[in-house]
Formats: structure tokens, C-alpha cells, sequence
């Protein structure tokens, strides 16, 4: 199932950091941003945390949920958590099948070489279970938590 704008977003179920399962179904009636990132505690992925860290309170002002995923363990998950003082779950997919379903693991292109991997990428589900918008590549993993800030508060 690809993801589709104005479609429904593929269903998952996933582990956070303590073990306990998530599912997106359970967050209907909330804006849920889902970002995908490679790996925890890495340059980029680091940034891009600590920039959704850092819009928390207006994140959660506007009645929205972030949820990151990588194929990072719990313990991994933990760890980076405490690290970085991230208040948002975080989500351990470690056979990438949910990634996958959201076109976040695949080919892509590093230094000129093609591999498979983990794309940086996020899926804005909005409170109707619906996709809402859909960032396939985030090139600017710095700039992107405040950009989707500034579409959250242009939804009201």
C-alpha cells in the first residue's frame, strides 16, 4: 500500500522504547507527524530530533503527536532519548516493514553509489486517519520540524 495524500495512511503497530506497542489507529482525532530517520544519535537525525525537541510545546499546543522511527532498538531508543531530552516517542522497526509500507526504505543515492537504506522521510497524518502531506526525501533534516510546524499552524 503506497501512501497517497487525502488517502487513508498504511496501518502499523510498532514497539517504543520500552517495549510498549503503538498503533496509529489508537491516535485517531490527532495530527500525527511520522518521521523516519536512519539512525539514532547520528549528525543528522540528531539535528532533526532536536528540532521537533525543540517545538514540543507548540506541537503539543496544537494537539498533534511526533513519532520517529528508525530500525534502532528500544535500548538504542532509550539511550538517544535521555541523551537529547526528547519528550516524543520514539518507534523501533527493526525489519523495516513499516518503512517500507511508507516508502522510507528503499534505494537510494549516497556519494554517488545507489544502495538500500533508510530514506529520511515524513508522513503528516491528519485526525481523520487521512494523509495529509507527504515529504518522500527530507534533504534539510535541520530546517524540516520547523516546517511542518508552520503547515500545523496554518491548519488552526
Amino acid at each position: 500500500m503506497a501512501v497517497e495524500q487525502d488517502k487513508a495512511a498504511p496501518a502499523f503497530t510498532l514497539p517504543d522504547a520500552e517495549g510498549n506497542e503503538v498503533a496509529l489507529k489508537d491516535l485517531r482525532g490527532k495530527h500525527v507527524i511520522i518521521y523516519f530517520y536512519p539512525k539514532d544519535d547520528t549528525p543528522g537525525c540528531t539535528k532533526e530530533a532536536c528540532g521537533f525537541r525543540d517545538l514540543w510545546g507548540e506541537i503539543q499546543a496544537l494537539g498533534a503527536v511526533v513519532l520517529g522511527v528508525s530500525p534502532d532498538s528500544g535500548e538504542s531508543h532509550q539511550k538517544f532519548a535521555s541523551k537529547y531530552d526528547l519528550p516524543f516517542t520514539l518507534l523501533s522497526d527493526p525489519d523495516k516493514k513499516v518503512m517500507t509500507n511508507y516508502g522510507a526504505y528503499g534505494e537510494k543515492k549516497m556519494y554517488g553509489r545507489t544502495t538500500m537504506g533508510v530514506i529520511r522521510s515524513t508522513v503528516w497524518v491528519g485526525p481523520d486517519g487521512k494523509v495529509r502531506k507527504h515529504w518522500k526525501r527530507v534533504s534539510k533534516a535541520a530546517d524540516h520540524p520547523a516546517k511542518i510546524m508552520e503547515l500545523l499552524k496554518a491548519q488552526g
